[in-house]
């Protein structure tokens, strides 16, 4: 089978970066689906003084798609002292283009054409948004203090009914692909789906949904892949495919096929983005 030419992928932070250095090896069509509901860092200071939503990880997604300019290489290098101390070159960018025009799509759009990027880069949620986590005993509100948490039963977003640039809705319905993690479980993979739009969309998409599964134990998240299939069914999103590595030891239980293929770097601790690549490239049958 050919791979798959339309891909979206949903998350953000690191994973999400990796997943789009994976998916720009085989795919013509790339979009990233970002979560943009961080509280933290410079994003979450950007968050506090200007009211526009975190840029950290669309800006990684940048980093992840651009053409390897020198723009594209300095987006993630800090300032060092003074009002902006900690804030990345590519956050500022970001903000000051959403605050400009008042245009979130069109400023990500803009960025995306300055570095060159091979893909779209669009926010989950049209405007800015917090986690709130329920623990069954307490409510816990905000992405660092969600990451923190512990016994988490649900996760929703603040305001629960926030829509979906139909971009978004354009990219998952038209691929061939949606691929999901990997990345903190809660925070990253989870919270780019909460979006109403987004678990309507995912609901009937053409393509199969591959969750790429976390190669170490993640601090959020539940041990066993099996749970997190639960969780993620609780919220109403039913992959289709579980991607796992090879030395991966555990099963998989319920209605997802598994897929194990060697994915990962020297050392068992990171994704191989040209190996994960190349296993979802194979990944075009949720029957496999």
């Amino acid at each position: 089978m050919s791979a798959p030419r339309r891909v979206c992928a949903l998350g953000g932070g690191h994973g999400l970066a990796t997943s789009l250095r994976a998916i720009r090896t085989y795919a013509e069509e790339v979009t990233a689906v970002v979560s943009i509901a961080d509280d933290g860092g410079s994003s979450g200071r950007i968050r506090a003084s200007e009211g526009g939503p975190a840029p950290g990880d669309l800006r990684r997604c940048f980093e992840a798609l651009g053409d390897g300019s020198m723009l594209t290489a300095e987006l993630g290098w800090r300032f060092s002292g003074g009002e902006l101390d900690g804030h990345a070159l590519g956050n500022l960018l970001i903000a000051g283009l959403v605050g400009a025009g008042g245009d979130l799509v069109g400023a990500l759009d803009e960025v995306g054409r300055l570095v060159g990027s091979v893909g779209r880069v669009l926010p989950a949620t049209s405007r800015p948004v917090d986690l709130v986590a329920d623990t069954g005993d307490w409510e816990v509100e905000g992405q660092v203090a969600v990451h923190r948490a512990s016994g988490i039963v649900r996760l929703r977003l603040v305001p629960s009914d926030v829509s979906s640039p139909p971009e978004v809705v354009a990219a998952i319905s038209g691929s061939d692909q949606v691929v999901l993690g990997p990345g903190s479980f809660y925070t990253s993979v989870l919270a780019a789906t909460l979006a109403p739009d987004v678990v309507r969309t995912l609901a009937v998409r053409a393509g199969p949904l591959v969750l790429v599964a976390n190669l170490v134990p993640d601090v959020e998240s539940p041990e066993l892949i099996a749970d997190q299939l639960e969780v993620l069914e609780d919220h109403e999103i039913r992959p289709d495919v579980v991607l796992v590595d090879n030395a991966f030891q555990g099963t998989v239980s319920g209605r997802c096929a598994v897929i194990r293929a060697p994915i990962s770097a020297p050392g068992g601790k990171i994704h191989d983005p040209v190996a994960l690549g190349a296993a979802l490239a194979g990944c075009v049958d949720a029957n496999l």
